[in-house]
């Protein structure tokens, strides 16, 4: 197994999704990859409550760098269409500083708030990597769980695609439960890979209401990329040390909820044996419904299934 080091510049950023865009480094299947991230927003320091502009990076390009600051592409050797690559989530460790917003800008959830049209209410928060925690300008703290709010691949489609809504491909699922120790698995849309990560989180909730979390720089991040094709999948599934995952997106929470229901019976069905009648019925009993995130165009939900939930007789 190698390891590929990526070098934050002007080489590796972008902020879009394109199977256009040609990669930075290619690995081979097991290898790993490690790299620093900046925030989503492409800044260089923390908030000004002065309301004064921040620095950013550039040079950046206003239509092909509007959405997250990504890292990438990488391209895996051997990658093809229709297989399935395991992204291990080895490292994410924060900066020093993050932010996050409320209000400012149009919303669905923020309009139904009324919290839309006035001025935003930033938060700046301190971050202690070695603590784990973070500290808002008014004292506030909060214990940090981080992860990376975008981890995907390109849609099939030429052309640029916004890194905002979250596809079946990953992307901005934004989901606060792939931490460290976590492993995600993608299906590939287009050979090669082309896999992009960033959008660091420090901390998030269910749902991430006012569109942003602790949005942060991250000063480390290590993955292990694993090429599968023992594993058919639709959307993106996930194994944390202690239960499945399984994510659906969709226009409506209904259709993202079915999407998740029918992702976490197939995981019923490929690892505990379960006819898909049984799977169902046992769902309603042992599976939590969680919604991911409500703020991206695309909402999602996911399925959670813990481990030990479901015993045998004897």
């Amino acid at each position: 197994m190698a390891l590929h080091e990526i070098a934050l510049e002007r080489r590796t950023l972008h902020g879009h999704f394109s199977r256009e865009l040609e990669p930075v480094v290619e690995a081979r299947s097991g290898d790993a990859i490690r790299f620093a991230t900046l925030d989503a927003g492409w800044g260089l320091e923390p908030p000004r409550l002065d309301g004064s502009d921040r620095r950013q990076f550039e040079p950046r390009d206003p239509e092909l760098d509007e959405g997250h600051a990504l890292v990438g592409p990488v391209a895996v050797a051997g990658a093809q269409a229709g297989m399935t690559l395991e992204v291990r989530i080895e490292t994410v460790r924060v900066g020093s500083y993050g932010l996050t917003v409320a209000g400012g800008w149009p919303s669905p959830l923020n309009d139904r708030l009324d919290v839309s049209s006035g001025d935003s209410r930033v938060l700046a928060w301190e971050l202690d990597a070695d603590a784990g925690t973070g500290r808002d300008q008014d004292g506030r703290t909060v214990t940090l769980a981080p992860f990376l709010g975008v981890l995907g691949m390109p849609p099939p489609e030429r052309g640029v695609h916004l890194t905002g809504p979250p596809r079946a491909w990953g992307g901005n699922l934004d989901c606060k439960e792939l931490v460290a120790g976590t492993t995600l698995y993608l299906p590939v849309p287009v050979d090669g890979a082309l896999f992009s990560a960033g959008d660091g989180h420090a901390r998030q909730g269910d749902g991430e209401v006012s569109s942003t979390a602790i949005e942060c720089p991250l000063d480390r991040v290590e993955l292990g990329l694993v090429l599968r094709e023992d594993l058919d999948l639709g959307a993106p599934v996930a194994r944390t040390p202690d239960s499945w995952i399984a994510f659906g997106l969709g226009e409506t929470l209904d259709a993202a909820m079915g999407d998740a229901v029918d992702g976490i019976l197939a995981v019923m069905g490929r690892e505990l044996g379960l006819e898909r009648r049984d799977a169902l019925a046992l769902a309603s009993v042992v599976v939590d419904l969680r919604v991911t995130q409500v703020v991206n165009g695309v909402l999602g939900v996911h399925a959670v299934l813990p481990d030990g939930a479901i015993g045998t007789a004897g």
